[in-house]
């Protein structure tokens, strides 16, 4: 990336990597990445532009981990991309958009949203389309607007205990707030009860997580990246096209123009030192000698490849990954409709206080292939998430309770019948536990061959969700390189504490 800034935001902070020499000419050095999702993709291609000969593996046959997509065919006929669901691309998310940028160099596959309304079930709702992005504004600007949070709930609130909102720094932000959880720090500050579902709850829940589980550092962590520490505002992007004909498959390619050995539906089995800097992959049947790896993998997958990997990293290091949660299941469930919906329906509505139902997408307001399919038959291509669901509860029935919900939401889809429907269930996000933040991996193992990316890993950056992942994959990819002294690649973030020295001082005043 290079020194210009990478948005609107001029407090942006560049984190530059190590210097060095600019690629390795000749035979590079081998690396074995494990995972395709983003923060693999992230790794894989920056060591491959540098020159180092890189292999990914990828369990799944598509690309992409929790933004892959795959194929149905419909009951008339028609063949479709399925996927996980909505994802927003926010205008902070630097790294990310460095990525994509590789192939789509002003970001055209990627469309803007109008708004980012919240809907409560009491009839409160809130939106952020006229809200200033630049902090403090930003704030001010919200509660001048929003019916659910006023002048006079300011003053019942409880200041002191709202002030580490203010002067949010990692890892500063765990230290002081790791042992709290989300729905504690909440209920202390005092806020609105239509606030508290609409603003933070909504944020938390964007976790796969129930505020209660939750740790609160994350969730003022998350504050300061949308809201209060960056001026690039809460709007978003979303791709127009589903991810892999938007993201992934021009990156795969551009990944195989660089000689990258890309592997899909190929799982690796184990991970173990071959000598003293090297390393042996195991996949399948075959074995391959790496001089690095990079542990790109989900919560889950990242657990069981650390228990069959006996020699990897240290019994410490193991133990540690052992003990990574994972959050409660979730439900993505797409429904093809015979009729339209409203036509002042937003791509996308958040809701709370709807029995489990998070948000509402209308695909086919920016989504080329649901748009094109809602034109050839009349419908609509509509999308429910339900965050965090009770284990305990019968699938079938969430589903259709989430049908339920999205009547009340959207009243006329009671007429519409349903052509087809799609429900995705996974339970493979990371769990960001209260206390639980000493005890996730960071980039760096211990072990120089071994490094680790992916949105559970503690980076010491400002960043979070897409993002994390995205700069995990790229610190991951600087640490490799530094071993063979080749510069890493440049990094960008939110400003790293508060923008405003006032909100700093009252925040350092709240501490004493």
């Amino acid at each position: 990336m290079s020194g210009a800034l990478p948005g609107r935001d001029r407090r942006a902070r560049r984190v530059d990597a190590h210097g060095g020499r600019q690629r390795i000419e000749g035979d590079g050095p081998r690396v074995a990445v494990v995972g395709g999702g983003i923060a693999g993709l992230a790794a894989g291609t920056i060591l491959a532009e540098r020159g180092v000969r890189v292999t990914v593996y990828e369990r799944e046959a598509q690309l992409g981990g929790r933004l892959a997509g795959w194929q149905t065919r419909l009951v008339d006929g028609s063949e479709v991309t399925m996927s996980r669901g909505f994802h927003a691309f926010f205008r902070q998310y630097y790294n990310l958009r460095a990525l994509l940028g590789r192939t789509d160099p002003g970001l055209n596959g990627l469309t803007a949203l109008a708004d980012y309304p919240l809907r409560h079930r009491d009839g409160g709702q809130d939106g952020f389309a006229r809200v200033p992005r630049t902090p403090p504004l930003s704030a001010l600007g919200f509660v001048a607007q929003s019916p659910s949070f006023g002048w006079r709930d300011l003053g019942r609130m409880n200041a002191r205990a709202a002030l580490p909102l203010l002067d949010v720094s990692v890892p500063e932000v765990y230290e002081t707030l790791d042992g709290v959880s989300a729905k504690e720090f909440l209920a202390a500050i005092r806020f609105p009860e239509a606030a508290h579902h609409l603003a933070f709850e909504v944020f938390s829940r964007s976790f796969f997580a129930d505020p209660a589980t939750l740790s609160a550092a994350e969730l003022v962590l998350m504050f300061h990246i949308y809201f209060l520490g960056s001026s690039e505002g809460l709007l978003f992007d979303v791709p127009r096209e589903p991810f892999p004909q938007a993201l992934w498959d021009p990156l795969a390619r551009y990944l195989s123009g660089l000689g990258v050995d890309v592997r899909t539906g190929s799982g690796v089995d184990e991970v173990r030192p071959a000598d003293t800097d090297a390393m042996t992959v195991v996949a399948g049947a075959g074995a391959e000698r790496y001089d690095g790896v990079v542990l790109a993998l989900d919560t889950g997958g990242l657990r069981a490849l650390a228990a069959a990997s006996a020699e990897l990293v240290s019994p410490t290091w193991r133990k540690g990954v052992a003990e990574l949660a994972t959050a409660p299941p979730f439900l993505v469930s797409r429904l093809w409709l015979d009729r339209p919906v409203a036509g002042d329906r937003q791509g996308f509505l958040g809701t709370s206080g709807f029995d489990g139902l998070d948000n509402v997408s209308v695909l086919d307001r920016w989504e080329g292939e649901a748009h094109r399919w809602a034109l050839r038959t009349g419908g609509s291509v509509v999308e429910t998430h339900a965050y965090a669901v009770d284990p305990a509860e019968q699938r079938t029935s969430v589903e259709e309770r989430l049908v339920e919900r999205l009547h009340e939401v959207y009243p006329e889809t009671t007429r519409a019948r349903i052509v087809d429907a799609r429900h995705v269930w996974r339970a493979d996000c990371p769990l960001f536990t209260v206390g639980g933040y000493q005890n996730r991996p960071g980039v760096r193992t211990g072990d120089p061959r071994v490094v680790v990316a992916g949105d559970l890993v503690r980076t010491g950056l400002p960043v979070a969700l897409m993002e994390r992942a995205a700069t995990s994959g790229f610190l991951a990819a600087n640490a490799l390189l530094e071993r063979w002294d080749v510069r890493g690649e440049t990094l960008w973030t939110v400003p790293q504490r508060g923008r405003s020295a006032a909100m700093r001082g009252l925040a350092g005043l709240g501490r004493r």
